[in-house]
């Protein structure tokens, strides 16, 4: 499918074209429960047309065009789920080493929260789009800033998200069904479902996605990619959808068999979502191929939702393309008709799944060390384990007075190893082993806490030794 490489080629360098950094004021609201718009207004907007389905209609929004007015009305009327464009990728949130950056994406999620609407975390590992720091990293401490990325991000989000892209992209083109190479990739090939198990850490609630393109059709690719599905929830690493980009041309048009892959990846127990959806074209055969798309997310049940990426033609990062559903104008298009009066006959008689991720429960309950003499710090620890492996997150609290750095001390048991950690630093890798604060995390205020987390191989242990600490 060589056409298909030519049409990726350079496809996220072309999304960032135009891409203003802006600084916004003020703290994101969180917002209560979310509603749609009632049937009055089904067969008017995108969002609540899908919603009479259970299903959601999203976008692909960029915080600097937040101030054009014919963008934000027709996102505040038309969408129920946002997706931030770049202001959640590595580059963006995380600049510099351990400096986290959020004012862009809080600003979307504030408007999103604002218009009723839910948000699609995107992305937080990826092997494009990463600081030049990350890039100068390789083996365990890239392995290691990734993975503090991703819990500090998705712990920044905790709540507030309904699905995270977890890992984008991690599978190459072309018919090998291969691992892409990447300085990812190149830290371990569990490096995927490590990154799943930090972002379940960091935020329970929140669905946990694997998003690619050129997987909306049977092939080698999509093939592995399942594969990797079927292994995480057979071993029950925590992954709850995956997202299909569903970029299309007149070269590489929607796939015969798109609604059955669709199906097929239901059928592992995991959401499907259209993630990224663009058709190039326009009148009535670009019309046909978005009636295509709707109608396949609507006849399987655990599709949950379909995101366009970008509201109008010259919002795409394939502008020349003309593929969305509003002209520059803001004009509604004939593809824009065709999608919504397919939602309108989906009526409300196949509701997709919904049911909330399945986390595996702690297999130890949590063990509190007793502050040592003088209240300096406490630790508790629990551990998500399966067989052959775990994930513990410990959690370190300061007594009665503030401190300035901390030490953990526990026993890994006869055979376990420990693999890797964030948000500190580990001496050892089985027996005793000590874990110390890092720059950012070492000071905690009378009372407080923090966190810190290893995975490992083996049999999880039970106990933490004790905590020490030096007063602040």
């Amino acid at each position: 499918m060589t056409h298909d490489f030519a049409r990726v080629r350079g496809r996220s360098t072309s999304r960032l074209r135009g891409v203003v950094l802006t600084v916004a004021a003020g703290a994101v609201a969180i917002g209560a429960a979310i509603t749609f718009s009632g049937t009055a207004d089904a067969a008017t907007t995108l969002g609540a047309s899908a919603a009479a389905s259970g299903r959601y209609f999203g976008t692909a929004v960029a915080a600097y065009k937040l101030s054009d007015a014919t963008y934000l009305g027709i996102l505040s009327r038309e969408f129920t789920m946002v997706t931030p464009e770049n202001e959640m990728k590595w580059d963006a949130t995380e600049p510099s080493q351990n400096t986290f950056s959020y004012a862009n994406a809080d600003r979307i999620v504030a408007q999103a929260v604002s218009q009723g609407a839910r948000v699609r975390g995107h992305a937080l590992a990826w092997h494009q789009q990463q600081p030049g720091w990350a890039q100068s990293l390789s083996g365990t401490a890239l392995r290691s800033a990734m993975l503090n990325h991703v819990t500090q991000v998705a712990t920044h989000y905790r709540g507030q998200i309904y699905a995270w892209d977890v890992v984008n992209e991690a599978f190459a083109d072309g018919g090998s069904g291969a691992r892409r190479d990447s300085n990812l990739q190149q830290t371990g090939n569990d490096w995927i479902e490590a990154a799943f198990r930090a972002a379940r850490a960091a935020d329970p609630a929140a669905k946990l996605c694997y998003n690619d393109y050129n997987t909306d059709g049977q092939n080698a690719k999509s093939n592995a990619v399942y594969a990797m599905v079927q292994d995480f929830k057979t071993r029950g690493v925590p992954i709850d959808c995956v997202g299909f980009q569903s970029h299309f041309n007149s070269a590489s048009p929607v796939p015969s068999d798109y609604q059955a892959n669709l199906q097929r990846f239901a059928a592992l127990g995991v959401e499907v979502q259209i993630t990224e959806l663009d058709i190039e074209g326009s009148g009535t055969a670009q019309a046909d191929s978005y009636t295509r798309v709707t109608q396949a997310c609507l006849n399987v049940a655990q599709c949950a939702g379909i995101t366009v990426w970008g509201i109008r033609d010259t919002d795409s990062w394939r502008a020349s393309g003309t593929p969305l559903l509003f002209d520059g104008s803001g004009n509604k298009k004939a593809a824009y008709t065709s999608t919504l009066n397919t939602l309108n006959g989906a009526g409300t008689s196949v509701p997709p799944t919904t049911t909330p991720p399945v986390t595996t429960p702690p297999t130890t309950p949590p063990v509190t060390t007793p502050p040592p003499s003088g209240g300096a710090c406490s630790a508790a620890l629990s551990a998500n384990a399966w067989t052959g492996g775990f994930v513990i997150t410990v959690k370190v609290t300061a007594g009665a007075s503030a401190v300035s750095t901390w030490s953990v001390a526990l026993t890994l048991p006869s055979g376990s190893a420990l693999t890797n950690a964030w948000n500190a630093q580990a001496t050892g890798s089985s027996g005793a082993v000590q874990f110390a604060n890092v720059s950012y995390n070492g000071r905690i205020a009378a009372g407080g806490s923090t966190e810190f987390g290893f995975q490992g191989t083996g049999t999880p242990p039970t106990a933490v030794s004790g905590c020490t600490a030096s007063l602040a």
